[in-house]
């Protein structure tokens, strides 16, 4: 979350617009405000990829409740561009919506170096809520000094989509429960995969990138990128070199499509039936069913994930100190963010809730597009059960170098030892 929640989040994450044209929306309709004096308010809200607030009809239904209100989003599909945007505009001080997003890599960096250019929602009464989050959820936004600089979207817990129809094809089970056995490891779902490249139809791939095995098997572990005392450890995390090595080894094995998340051939593959399976956190669900369409229905279905359970993006809503509508921008995400809009974005996107009673109302869902699954028990237990991370400031920026690296094995055929040392580079590049 949205995916794109990188990741995001987003989930449906679609819309994608040039860095130019983001930055032109935010700065025609961030800071300058559009109050007028007869007490009509447009409140602006840039997000990246597409959090569902749009699709599910939110914005309408809070216009129709405040007829003084009119909402008007802006979106980046690339998250890292997004936020290479937020922080040109942050340090110059214009071009900021009364509304931001920030990905859930991202909101340890808010809430640590940053909380004093984002209002404290606690002045807004924001305590009062508290109750309704998950304890992570709301403490990963809550800064060293007890600002909260967020309110919780949506939450990334993990499964498997797939084609059923692909999948019958190669001669492969189709039943969510015999799959999830079948792959209860990692390394038994690469196996799969190897199964699949006998006879796959067509020229499809068993997985559309191996960034998305390392991205689901890092997300399975507390500790990832980060020490509990925030020291960085990713070049001797255990976690990220399982990560590294079950994607390095599908790649050898020619189960990617190498394509490239969030990119406009990555999106097409989704209706042409390019690639098997792939890895989903909820939010994900949403942006299937807007690149596959009408076609794709009873095609997918979703199983339990491999490994463990585990967490992949979820995001936040903060308001900037310069948005000239603080009050009625804080009105409105309390709102967005209100149990009974997270049950609705889930039901209709599939955003997955940050909401403890939401979690609780969406636990029956099933999902007609993807062959009924139950996708809310599956996502329920997923993410009971997955961990607690530890997020650290530059959480986003060294999961994008490793990404990159990776991108090298599958495409260009670099040796592990070769990419892994440009990771480092990468990583040392970006966060001195």
């Amino acid at each position: 979350m949205h995916i794109a929640r990188a990741a995001r989040s987003n989930l449906v994450r679609l819309g994608a617009v040039t860095l130019a044209s983001v930055l032109l929306a935010a700065c025609g309709s961030g800071s300058t405000g559009t109050g007028q004096s007869n007490g009509e308010v447009t409140l602006s809200i840039d997000l990246f990829g597409t959090f569902g607030f749009k699709e599910a009809g939110l914005y309408k239904e809070y216009e129709k409740l405040h007829p003084n209100i009119t909402i008007k989003q802006t979106d980046t599909e690339q998250e890292q561009n997004y936020w290479k945007s937020l922080q040109t505009r942050l340090a110059g001080g214009g071009g900021l919506a009364d509304i931001q997003g920030v990905e859930i890599g991202r909101i340890t960096s808010v809430a640590q170096l940053q909380s004093d250019k984002f209002e404290d929602l606690d002045a807004y009464g924001a305590a009062k809520l508290k109750k309704n989050f998950t304890a992570s959820k709301w403490g990963a936004a809550t800064a060293k000094n007890g600002a909260v600089v967020g309110l919780g979207t949506d939450n990334g817990p993990e499964a498997m989509c797939y084609r059923t129809d692909l999948l019958k094809k190669a001669g492969l089970p189709t039943d969510r429960d015999e799959l999830a056995k079948r792959w209860a490891t990692w390394q038994g779902y690469i196996d799969l995969g190897r199964q699949y490249k006998k006879n796959a139809p067509g020229k499809s791939a068993w997985i559309d990138s191996v960034r998305s095995i390392y991205t689901n098997v890092a997300g399975q572990s507390k500790e990832r990128y980060y020490d509990p005392s925030g020291k960085l450890i990713w070049e001797t995390s255990p976690t990220v070199r399982q990560a590294w090595d079950l994607s390095v080894e599908a790649a050898h094995a020619g189960l990617s499509g190498s394509l490239d998340q969030w990119s406009p051939s990555w999106n097409q593959a989704f209706a042409a039936g390019s690639f098997a399976t792939l890895p989903c956190p909820a939010w994900m669900l949403g942006y299937i069913k807007g690149q596959a369409g009408k076609s794709g229905a009873g095609k997918w279905d979703v199983a339990k994930l491999p490994g463990r359970a585990g967490n992949w993006g979820g995001s936040y809503l903060s308001i900037p100190r310069m948005s000239p509508h603080k009050k009625e921008a804080y009105e409105l995400i309390k709102w967005l963010t209100a149990p009974e809009q997270q049950t609705k974005l889930f039901q209709k996107v599939g955003n997955f809730p940050s909401s403890i009673p939401a979690i609780e109302k969406v636990a029956d869902t099933k999902d007609p597009y993807f062959s009924n699954a139950p996708i809310g028990r599956l996502f329920g237990t997923a993410a009971e059960q997955a961990p607690v991370q530890i997020l650290g400031v530059n959480d986003q920026d060294v999961q994008e170098q490793i990404a990159k690296a990776l991108f090298e094995v599958e495409r260009k055929g670099t040796s592990s030892s070769a990419a892994w040392g440009n990771a480092r580079k990468g990583v040392q590049n970006a966060i001195g």
